[in-house]
């Protein structure tokens, strides 16, 4: 079917974004048009304030609207530990847990060979130079996702970090709290008995 052209221009503009395809575009795109005019504004201002407003934080790369961001500037942060994420939203959700009072780096993607991502394609060189700079830092703790690229990219960077003489850790994996052992995976099972802490 011929869409009038701005309904196929918002459709191919929805495809773009992850996960979308074209069924669920078209689906987007007539909700767009029934909406009414405020907040159909509404959605396009927040969409343009939020590429024009927001930045990256020049020292852990994390969306802010001020530099540094809120995180960096705090000086009641434990500034030992630095957890390592691969995007913004890990940050958000490790704040959330309000257990983590350290301080965060972003990496912006992990390392993915067959994707041709190496090393100076994410945030690396910035860590280690935030390392030289910052002497209070004791522990990096490792936080990429449990897949093989954010594995490969947790080797690299231990192996990276080996000769500055600081604390590199993992997050722990394995079974999820009140989960069965019956109905986990031989991967996750091994993760747990790998990560096993003393009693």
């Amino acid at each position: 079917m011929q869409y009038p052209e701005p309904v196929a221009k918002l459709i191919d503009s929805y495809m773009h974004l992850p996960g979308i395809g074209k069924k669920t575009a078209v689906r987007l795109a007539f909700y767009t048009i029934d909406m009414n005019k405020e907040d159909v504004e509404n959605f396009a201002n927040a969409l343009h304030d939020t590429k024009a407003k927001l930045k990256l934080c020049s020292i852990c790369g994390n969306i802010t609207e001020e530099d540094p961001c809120e995180i960096c500037s705090d000086p009641n942060r434990d500034q030992s530990q630095l957890l390592v994420v691969e995007q913004p939203k890990d940050v958000a959700i490790m704040e959330k847990m309000k257990d983590f009072n350290g301080l965060y780096h972003i990496l912006h993607g992990v390392l993915s060979p067959m994707e041709g991502k190496g090393p100076d394609d994410i945030n690396i060189s910035s860590l280690i130079r935030r390392l030289q700079k910052n002497e209070a830092i004791k522990e990096v703790i490792i936080a990429t996702n449990a897949t093989p690229e954010g594995d490969a990219t947790a080797m690299y960077l231990a192996r990276l970090l080996k000769p500055a003489q600081i604390k590199v850790t993992r997050l722990a994996r394995g079974l999820s709290v009140g989960s069965d052992i019956e109905y986990a995976d031989e991967m996750t099972l091994f993760k747990a008995v790998e990560g096993r802490t003393e009693m």
